[in-house]
């Protein structure tokens, strides 16, 4: 794996997720005013690119069209094409994976995220799976592949070995310290996916509790992204809360200096992501 020293660095912040609410931390940003103002602090802190979660009026995890579309309007009066907003996908236990696939053909994002557990299920056929990413590739959305473990990106790899997935604009987020106890993550959980790897697509990791930045940082130093925010991780490197996603961002903007890797802008973000492979 060659790491040239001026490559690009993207930070990706995911500034709520699907769960947490202000009850976990006051600056969890939850309407799309809020959004809107965590995208400029970010942006300035180092972020080049969001990962959007919206909520309905009671704070409960959503896929609304519509929603995605008030926030994606709201983020893009404050920051523009200053940052690339990448919206999720994600079921959590609320959607199927027919409802997520229905909710990306109508949004038609610039970049969404896409956890291959969820929609590659026995309910839904290889064809209508294989449709769905001819789809994407056919509309360059910028598509990140969320993989849980080593086993995870084995099963990607074989989807695009068989022509499943084909050239299209993919992009991989390894998940460190999903499944171990405590759901607290180390930077030794990114080796398995290490030795996994093959496919040159680019890749990002994120990570959950106070090794966040721990983690993100040893990626960066392997050629990976960094992702972090409040949807992991609350926890500054020091173990005390951080005040917002800015500081984690403007954390992780350090590692990546002190590595020699220039942050990456939004228009990188899009040249890196949105490269066909």
């Amino acid at each position: 794996m060659t790491l040239l020293a001026d490559s690009p660095l993207i930070i990706t912040v995911a500034p709520n997720g699907a769960y947490k609410t202000e009850r976990e931390h006051p600056a969890v940003p939850m309407t799309p005013a809020a959004l809107a103002a965590e995208a400029r602090a970010c942006l300035d802190a180092g972020a080049a690119m969001m990962h959007m979660h919206v909520r309905t009026a009671e704070g409960k995890h959503s896929l609304d069209v519509q929603a995605y579309r008030d926030a994606l309007a709201a983020v893009d009066r404050a920051v523009g094409r200053e940052m690339l907003v990448q919206v999720t996908s994600e079921a959590a236990g609320v959607y199927q994976a027919a409802q997520q696939m229905a909710m990306v053909r109508e949004l038609k994002p610039e970049a969404v995220s896409i956890g291959l557990r969820e929609i590659a299920v026995p309910d839904i056929s290889e064809k209508t799976l294989a449709d769905f990413f001819a789809w994407i590739a056919a509309e360059r959305i910028m598509t990140q592949i969320i993989l849980y473990s080593a086993e995870d990106l084995a099963r990607w790899q074989d989807f695009r070995a068989r022509g499943l997935a084909p050239e299209g604009c993919w992009s991989l987020l390894y998940v460190l310290g999903r499944y171990v106890a405590g759901q607290q993550s180390s930077p030794q959980d990114l080796l398995p996916f290490l030795q996994v790897a093959g496919q040159p697509l680019p890749w990002a990791i994120c990570a959950f509790g106070r090794q966040e930045n721990a983690c993100v940082t040893t990626a960066a130093a392997f050629g990976g992204h960094m992702r972090v925010g409040f949807e992991n991780n609350l926890l500054l490197r020091d173990g005390s809360i951080a005040p917002g996603n800015s500081a984690l961002v403007a954390q992780a903007a350090e590692g990546g200096r002190v590595l020699g890797r220039p942050l990456a802008d939004a228009s990188q973000a899009r040249d890196i992501y949105g490269a066909v492979a």
